[in-house]
């Protein structure tokens, strides 16, 4: 068993000692860059790839893959070699878990890049009933648990009598989603909080608060569409009467079919989105393998095009991306010139 355990940690570390050391021609690395992570990201990363190969044809186009941010940190933390990815693209900053596991793994620099802005967008079909909601309508709507509680609410009228009675039908995002961290985050767990006592229980029970505040109901009121946020705006313009959970992005995208939903009053848009009153705003990432950027062909290209095309009038902001503050892309410029390496320090 030993001997197994030595031969197999022997060929990782050759492996990342070729990586680190190869030229493009090596066989111990990749001719083309590959990136894993968030389907929100999926489409802006896409069309940086796009805008690499047209720019440089001697480049092979940068393999992306939708795999949820969670799945995607998972592959990136894997380890250092040619079979792991160069990239992590996220919906939602790295966790300090998923830090340490990179670390564990011997992926000891990385490099942190917010390349734009998003939001949690909650939409129905062009002709649903119309529903104002709240993140504390929200919370008791989808809790598994809500305020500790066995979850009892059917309709929308159940959860707020001001809302209309038609029965809860959430598309959403499944578990390996950023989109699904961003929605505990920013709504489940704010609209939880604005019960007193679950504030209480937030400073002297985080692991309970956590459970109860951002645990989500699996009886069939709040339905896992996958990482196919295509398939979500399909499946609420079939129903009317359904409401669907997505990256801003995709509501842009598909304006003309769906229509988004306010949170505390404020319809998610470019401008509320930009200035955070929008209670879903929330940043975009990639995740860069410091020690694969001398072995893998155009991946420090690849990196500095997201500079390129982020910008106000830009390539991403007509796909939908929300670009971030002056201040924000001046901080992602320097990182991408000057990739300076992530320290876990400020990462929960």
């Amino acid at each position: 068993m030993t001997t197994i355990r030595n031969i197999a940690l022997s060929a990782a570390a050759l492996s990342a000692l070729a990586l680190a050391g190869c030229g493009s021609q090596d066989a111990g690395t990749r001719d083309q860059v590959r990136a894993v992570g968030s389907s929100t990201v999926y489409p802006f990363a896409k069309a940086v790839a796009e805008s690499l190969a047209r720019a440089d044809p001697s480049l092979k186009s940068p393999i992306i893959e939708s795999t949820g941010t969670g799945a995607g940190m998972n592959l990136f933390c894997g380890g250092v070699g040619a079979q792991f990815p160069d990239i992590a693209n996220a919906s939602r900053r790295m966790k300090k878990s998923e830090f340490e596991s990179c670390q564990t793994n011997g992926v000891k620099d990385i490099v942190e890049v917010q390349v734009g802005l998003d939001g949690v967008a909650f939409a129905e079909a062009q002709g649903g009933v119309g529903i104002a909601l709240t993140t504390e309508d929200v919370y008791k709507a989808l809790a598994k648990n809500p305020y500790g509680k066995p979850q009892t609410y059917k309709t929308w009228k159940d959860v707020n009598p001001s809302l209309p009675a038609e029965a809860i039908l959430v598309y959403g995002p499944p578990s390996t989603s950023g989109t699904r961290d961003a929605l505990k985050e920013l709504i489940l767990a704010k609209g939880c909080d604005e019960n007193a006592e679950m504030q209480a229980l937030k400073d002297s029970d985080k692991s309970a608060h956590e459970k109860i505040c951002t645990e989500v109901r699996d009886d069939g009121a709040y339905v896992d569409a996958g990482e196919n946020d295509n398939l979500i705006v399909q499946k609420i313009e079939a129903n009317p009467k359904a409401i669907g959970v997505f990256g801003f992005s995709y509501l842009e995208e598909n304006k003309g079919r769906i229509k988004g939903l306010t949170m505390k009053g404020i319809e998610p848009t470019y401008a509320t989105i930009s200035d955070f009153s929008y209670p879903g705003a929330r940043p975009l990432y990639i995740y860069v393998k410091k020690a694969h950027l001398k072995a893998i062909p155009g991946l420090q290209a690849f990196v500095t095009e997201w500079s390129k095309l982020w910008g106000k009038g830009g390539t991403l902001a007509k796909l939908g991306m929300v670009v971030a503050p002056d201040d924000v892309l001046a901080g992602s410029a320097k990182a991408v010139n000057d990739l300076p390496v992530l320290d876990g320090s400020q990462l929960k």
